[in-house]
């Protein structure tokens, strides 16, 4: 069997850079929300957030990314800027107060949070919508120099459950197609090339099995040319996989397995970087995959 092997590249943040291609880079989730799909409340405190991101560094994450809003569809409004920033700030402040070397991503597709995340000390700008959502995002990074990841999403979380079905053979092409306009966007914005990782986008308007294509085929993904970020993490579609063959609702650790088999085979396929909700699996996970590379 032949695996994908991934080109080196430097992954340019705000203030330094981080070297991709060799060793996968572990991305932890930090979600300050009370309704997040997987963890929702269980962190919203400040120091609960705090202390669940230098837990996270300490079983071996790279990057944590922080996020203050739940993409989940079905409940609740959006919020404003201002409350996501309530809810995000003093965690990234807490937290580098704490370990000035940590990375830290913003998961935000609003610019106004982006700006202020930079300005606490965030490294890396992580948009669900790739720049749609905020006609000033691109410009905001590219001021910034910061790192971004730029995810593909097919239409907006209300619409998710109500869009027409996709065929195995067209998700592919829709992702490598709209990732290829969204990464050609913030080039053409002033972002830097060497500031882009691709994110397909796993469950975000891809409805269960439509997934499976895209995680067969990441491979294709490579001929972007930019580094490619995995986030299948307790994915609901990973879990009706588990519900179909076992007849029981998954478990904790049934996630966490679903999740690994996922994102090894994504690795095995050019990822250089997974965002993993339990860090110490996906670091075990990826140092066996990346030896099979000869990583």
């Amino acid at each position: 069997m032949a695996f994908v092997s991934r080109p080196h590249h430097l992954w340019k943040l705000r203030t330094r850079e981080l070297a991709l291609g060799g060793r996968t880079l572990i991305m932890g989730v930090l979600n300050v929300t009370p309704d997040s799909f997987s963890d929702g409340g269980k962190f919203f405190a400040r120091e609960k957030a705090i202390a669940h991101a230098l837990m996270l560094l300490e079983e071996g994450a790279d990057i944590i990314d922080i996020g203050g809003e739940s993409t989940r569809p079905g409940k609740r409004a959006p919020i404003t800027a201002e409350a996501e920033q309530e809810r995000v700030l003093g965690v990234i402040e807490g937290v580098l107060a704490a370990q000035p070397d940590a990375i830290l991503s913003i998961d935000t597709y609003k610019a106004e949070t982006a700006r202020a995340a930079i300005a606490a000390g965030a490294e890396i700008v992580n948009d669900v919508s790739g720049f749609l959502w905020d006609a000033g995002m691109a410009a905001a990074c590219a001021a910034a120099g910061c790192g971004v990841v730029l995810m593909h999403t097919r239409g907006r979380p209300a619409e998710w459950a109500v869009q027409p079905p996709l065929a195995a053979d067209e998700v592919v092409p829709l992702v490598k197609g709209e990732l290829a306009a969204r990464a050609g966007a913030a080039l053409a914005a002033g972002v830097a090339r060497e500031n882009i990782v691709l994110d397909p986008g796993f469950g975000f308007g891809k409805i269960g099995e439509e997934n499976y294509p895209l995680l067969r085929h990441f491979d294709e993904l490579r001929a972007l040319g930019f580094p490619l970020l995995a986030g299948a993490s307790r994915k609901s579609f990973l879990l009706k996989t588990l519900e179909a063959r076992t007849g029981e609702e998954p478990g904790a650790k049934s996630r966490i397995h679903a999740t690994i088999a996922a994102h090894t085979a994504a690795i095995l396929a050019g990822a250089s970087v997974i965002r993993v909700h339990d860090v110490r699996p996906a670091v075990e996970a990826a140092a066996i995959a990346d030896a099979i590379l000869g990583g």
